[in-house]
């Protein structure tokens, strides 16, 4: 996927995408944003708020699926993501 502010990483075997660039954000302290892979993205939200996370942004489309992020009780920005 690749686009005028995103370009995306295709997986080594060619099927799907690993990971990407996403040039519209204003880098901030925390260093890059950690995306893991959910099955079930609004299961995943609901486990976060149940473990004491705060979502900072909910559940959105974005080139190859749908991904939120959230703030962990450490105060560490992470991000989930899924491909539908």
């Amino acid at each position: 996927m690749v686009g005028p502010t995103y370009s995306g990483i295709r997986a080594a075997t060619g099927d799907g995408e690993v990971g990407g660039l996403d040039a519209t954000g204003i880098p901030g302290p925390g260093g890059p944003l950690v995306l893991l892979f959910s099955d079930d993205l609004d299961a995943t939200v609901a486990a976060v708020e149940g473990a004491g996370g705060s979502v900072t942004a909910p559940p959105y489309e974005f080139p190859g699926g749908r991904r939120f992020e959230f703030s962990d009780p450490s105060g560490n920005v992470l991000g989930v993501w899924t491909t539908s």
